[in-house]
């Protein structure tokens, strides 16, 4: 998941005027930001003579407004599973062609049918990256002000009003991301993460709209600095985000204990799709490319860099100890049965969660 302003990645424009030869030996991508370690697009550089130009944005909503009107000029790109699987309603990607991709036998099976339940077959993508969607937290500054048994494994957290309101000074942050909030108060309200009828959004609103006033900021990467540097007790963000802001706070040693929780009523498993556009200008490169990216070796550095599990079962013996053994990264088989996905919305729900989302952040 990727704070636009961290991370070093230089976002590199693309090409759109040289030779034709020129043009023949690149390959356009644009993924999310501050979600990769750039010595592998160095690596794939070397090994097929293809340049990289790599481009980076931090919200769904902007990769599909572009994706939708076309002519992006992009080769490949990262969507997130739930907006993927309407892209592909919409005619958006190629299929891929699996005969070029010998290093699919590396992928995991376990991911690839969950993600097969967005794009079936995964006939038009590959997984890139998964995570859960959960809580992440300042340690000393929750415990100041909820005590020693403050609710960390749980949504309680931040959806009882009682402890949103104590936290309120401190700071909390949310995703600007209805697809995964709304699923997330659902559940904690004991419905179907899934449900889609107009009363079961009324209910999910009601919840949020009493922790509304305690809420700082709805954004989907500030929450990470924002943890790092203490400036907020507690964000709703996703996974990596928060080891990225654990680690940020312990390289600059400024005091800031920061952990992750994927919490015991369970949470929202995500992923995010390498996928081609039907108008990509260099197919055959973005191919080269997503081959390359499933080489065991290759994807397990971004594992190390980003803090994510990813869909490459046969990279798991190149990722360090310490993601690979973190039960909040690669999470044990009785939390993966807590974790639920969530389903393509069709335009009409899609607009009712739109509305729900809006009432909710406008507190009206």
């Amino acid at each position: 998941m990727r704070d636009a302003l961290a991370g070093g990645l230089v976002a590199a424009a693309l090409i759109v005027a040289g030779p034709a030869a020129a043009q023949d030996k690149v390959v356009n991508v644009y993924n999310w930001s501050d979600y990769i370690d750039e010595s592998i697009l160095k690596d794939f550089e070397a090994e097929t003579g293809i340049k990289v130009n790599y481009d980076v944005f931090d919200s769904n909503e902007i990769l599909e407004t572009k994706l939708l009107a076309g002519s992006t000029g992009y080769d490949v790109v990262v969507p997130t599973a739930s907006f993927l699987a309407r892209q592909i309603q919409a005619g958006v990607f190629s299929e891929l062609d699996k005969s070029e991709l010998p290093n699919i036998k590396n992928m995991w099976p376990v991911i690839a049918e969950r993600t097969a339940i967005y794009d079936p077959d995964n006939t038009y993508s590959i997984n890139y990256m998964w995570g859960t969607t959960g809580l992440g937290y300042n340690v000393d500054k929750v415990k100041e002000r909820l005590g020693e048994d403050a609710p960390v494994d749980s949504w309680a957290l931040v959806f009882d009003p009682a402890n949103a309101e104590k936290l309120q000074d401190c700071g909390i942050h949310m995703l600007d991301a209805p697809e995964e909030i709304i699923p997330a108060a659902l559940n904690y309200i004991g419905l179907d993460p899934n449900a889609r009828d107009r009363e079961s959004f009324e209910k999910a609103s009601e919840m949020l709209a009493k922790i509304r006033p305690y809420v700082q900021k709805f954004h989907s990467s500030e929450y990470i600095n924002a943890l790092a540097n203490g400036d907020i007790c507690v964000a709703i963000g996703w996974s990596g985000d928060v080891f990225q802001a654990r680690d940020r706070a312990a390289e600059a040693d400024n005091g800031v204990s920061v952990e992750y929780s994927i919490p015991k009523e369970g949470a929202l498993m995500w992923f995010d799709q390498m996928a081609i556009p039907k108008d990509a200008p260099h197919p055959e490169n973005a191919m080269a490319f997503i081959n390359f990216m499933m080489k065991p070796e290759e994807i397990a550095k971004a594992t190390n860099y980003v803090y994510y599990a990813n869909g490459n079962e046969a990279s798991q013996e190149f990722i360090e100890a310490e993601i690979l053994d973190d039960p909040q990264i690669y999470p044990p088989e009785d939390v993966l049965e807590r974790l639920y996905t969530v389903e393509v919305y069709n335009p009409r729900d899609q607009r009712n969660l739109t509305r729900t989302w809006t009432s909710v952040k406008s507190g009206i």
